[in-house]
């Protein structure tokens, strides 16, 4: 089974990052920019927890809070899950099941590599299936 070190190799995409102190809004914004769920949140170079669009509309649109005047740090997960790179994709994807959550920041020795997303998560299940099925019709074919 793949790990997550394959999933970030092959996304190849810049880490999108926002400060504790950014307002909602600026990240909602970057979120909208960059068309993504979810942004890092650093305080310095240090990983602080992570943002994500279900934060915005849980916390901010249903319980009719300001965007504009609320920081990402006042809705941010803190506690949220984390990877390393050489976490199973299985793992992740209990990991992501069991806790109801889109999105794994990969950290290794306190600094973080990425983010992953169920929707990587399950491409890689999907690519990881298709290649056994490829090699298995090419065993049974070469067999004949």
């Amino acid at each position: 089974m793949s790990s997550v070190h394959k999933i970030l190799e092959k996304k190849a995409r810049p880490l999108f990052v926002t400060s504790p102190e950014s307002s909602v809004y600026q990240a909602i914004q970057s979120l909208a920019e960059h068309n993504i769920g979810a942004l890092i949140v650093k305080n310095g170079d240090k990983f602080a927890g992570i943002f994500t669009e279900r934060d915005y509309a849980r916390k901010i649109v249903l319980q009719d809070r300001n965007s504009r005047e609320t920081t990402v740090k006042d809705i941010m997960d803190v506690d949220c899950e984390t990877v390393s790179p050489n976490t199973s994709i299985q793992d992740c994807m209990e990991l992501m099941t069991k806790n109801a959550i889109r999105y794994l920041p990969v950290i290794e020795n306190g600094n973080v590599l990425g983010i992953i997303s169920i929707g990587d998560v399950v491409k890689s299940i999907i690519d990881e299936q298709a290649y056994t099925l490829q090699q298995m019709e090419s065993y049974i074919n070469d067999s004949r």
